[in-house]
């Protein structure tokens, strides 16, 4: 058996990726304490992702051929700095392959992307029980928002606010 160093690669998603990208959403959503609430479907995340306006991107991170994680996001906008931003909506790799430094490896991807694209800034959120994620970014040089609260509408709010 080979106990050398496993191949690790990085890739854009494909539109025939779709099934690994529902099922890491799912191992996510599970990781999060929410694992009932994922509604999206194959259907939509093509539509979403791969069609003529799409949303977001995902990079995929792969131990040989396996997916074991990924990250979403897209690109929002500073008007102070006059410049997009690239958001990290979702970030995560399968728990039993972590401290290999795939994380890692996929913020530094995002990052060169960001910087390539002119990016003003990278953003995310992360739960505040999720302290070894907390503390992995504070290694990469990441720093809270303190002075920030997210604001959310969803389904409901949204159509109630809609129709005033």
């Amino acid at each position: 058996m080979n106990n050398g160093p496993r191949k690790f690669e990085i890739r854009t998603a494909r539109v025939e990726d779709v099934p690994i990208i529902l099922q890491l959403i799912r191992d996510l959503a599970t990781y999060e304490r929410a694992p009932n609430e994922v509604t999206a479907t194959e259907e939509q995340l093509v539509e979403v992702l791969f069609g003529p306006r799409p949303s977001a991107e995902v990079m995929l991170a792969f131990e040989e051929d396996t997916a074991v994680g990924f990250a979403v996001f897209f690109h929002n906008f500073s008007t102070w700095l006059g410049r997009p931003g690239l958001y990290l909506e979702d970030l995560f790799v399968k728990p039993e392959v972590r401290g290999k430094g795939y994380g890692r490896a996929l913020l530094v991807h995002l990052a060169k992307i960001a910087r390539e694209r002119g990016c003003g800034r990278m953003e995310w959120a992360v739960l505040d029980w999720n302290d070894p994620a907390i503390q992995f970014y504070h290694k990469l040089g990441a720093a809270p928002m303190d002075e920030w609260t997210v604001f959310r509408l969803t389904g409901d709010g949204i159509a109630k606010l809609a129709e005033q």
